[in-house]
């Protein structure tokens, strides 16, 4: 148990394990709570949350011994965090870091002292020298903290956050910026520069390039090929860690419902799978109106409203583009982005997000840009000593 003194209120902030499925059920509400006003939150479904976090369903808990903490004032929640150990992660980079995430919070720095430290002794007490985050729960899940892009919902998939964690992260808790991942807002309906296109259309021929759709009959077999084409081509990317196949599968598995053939497009040369991109219609605009909850009193009154808005959904996001080493700085990343935007043109969505992108990652940030790309979001992985 940690415990901090509220400085001025005489008021004591308990952080304690969740320890129960009571302790669980408020972990998973505390956001509902929180964000109450705030019209860019989009409240997560939060059965697919408890999923989420129950190991007998998450496979990426095979390899990641974790804790989740609630803070307490009283008899009320006021905040709630994570530690991780992903020992694939560690492995595959030969670190020895610990990850905390899900972090949220009452604006009160004596809570985000209370939750960190206790994230923080959880990781040292496993021998690990470093923290990082927030991640939710690894960098195959959503990560990063918003500092700039407010006044915009997030697409599916993406982190949000009140303005004021940035305060708490880096004023109250002095914690040092790891990396910043961009987002990009792209509009459909504009063309892209002309000459960008001609010269995607040389390279396509030259190169024997041959785009095409996911087949939907034959998904085990094409998320084998994509899980080959994510693993080779990330594997030096900075955060990467491979997915192991049931955490891939089990991803693969809950996006099927919101795939669209065209939007899921694999790159091909003579046959072999060398890159892929991943678009999927941007639900959050759907599940804001849904409220976390997709039965009321035994009806299936959010369920009803999310097949309801979900045909008025107008932006997808784009958040998954990769190409083999060997095939790179050949242009196969503009073709795929080109084919990517005419789709969702086709398709009615006249709006487009891409991200996150590293913020050192020059040459696919310049290809968003030559797209007609202009910078929405930022978010920032921050870390320290444990």
């Amino acid at each position: 148990m940690k415990t901090t003194q509220q400085p001025g209120s005489g008021s004591e902030i308990q952080v304690r394990p969740v320890a129960s499925a009571r302790d669980l059920h408020r972990f998973v509400e505390l956001p509902l709570e929180l964000y109450v006003g705030d019209p860019n939150f989009v409240p997560p479904l939060l059965m697919e949350r408890k999923d989420f976090l129950d190991p007998k369903k998450n496979p990426f808990f095979d390899h990641a011994p974790h804790q989740l903490f609630l803070a307490w004032e009283g008899e009320t929640v006021v905040g709630r965090i994570a530690a991780v150990e992903d020992r694939n992660y560690n492995e595959f980079h030969d670190t020895s870091y610990g990850f905390f995430g899900m972090y949220e919070a009452v604006d009160d720095p004596a809570v985000a002292k209370a939750l960190f430290e206790a994230a923080r002794a959880w990781i040292r007490a496993r021998g690990l020298r470093q923290i990082m985050g927030p991640m939710n729960l690894s960098s195959n899940h959503d990560m990063g903290l918003l500092v700039e892009g407010f006044d915009d919902p997030p697409a599916l998939m993406m982190p949000y956050n009140p303005r004021y964690y940035v305060r708490h992260f880096e004023d109250v808790l002095g914690l040092a910026k790891a990396k910043d991942l961009l987002s990009w807002k792209i509009d459909t309906r504009t063309d892209p520069d002309p000459k960008i296109a001609r010269i995607a259309e040389k390279v396509r021929i030259k190169e024997g390039i041959v785009v095409r759709p996911v087949n939907l009959d034959d998904f085990q077999a094409e998320t084998r090929r994509i899980k080959e084409v994510y693993n080779a081509a990330w594997e030096k990317n900075w955060g990467f860690v491979p997915f192991t196949d049931a955490e891939f599968e089990h991803v693969c598995k809950d996006m099927k419902a919101f795939v669209k053939e065209d939007l899921l497009l694999i790159a091909e040369v003579q046959g072999e799978p060398v890159a892929f991109t991943m678009t999927l219609p941007d639900m959050n605009q759907a599940l804001k109106y849904v409220g976390g909850r997709l039965t009321t009193f035994g009806l299936p009154i959010g369920l009803a409203k999310l097949l309801w808005y979900s045909r008025k959904v107008e932006r997808i996001r784009l958040f998954t583009l990769g190409v083999k080493e060997k095939f790179r700085k050949r242009g196969i990343d503009a073709i795929l982005c080109l084919d990517s935007l005419k789709a969702a043109r086709r398709l009615g969505y006249p709006e487009a997000e891409v991200g996150w992108i590293l913020e050192d990652n020059i040459l696919i940030n310049r290809t968003i840009q030559s797209m007609g790309g202009q910078l929405s979001k930022t978010y920032r992985v921050y870390e320290a000593e444990v």
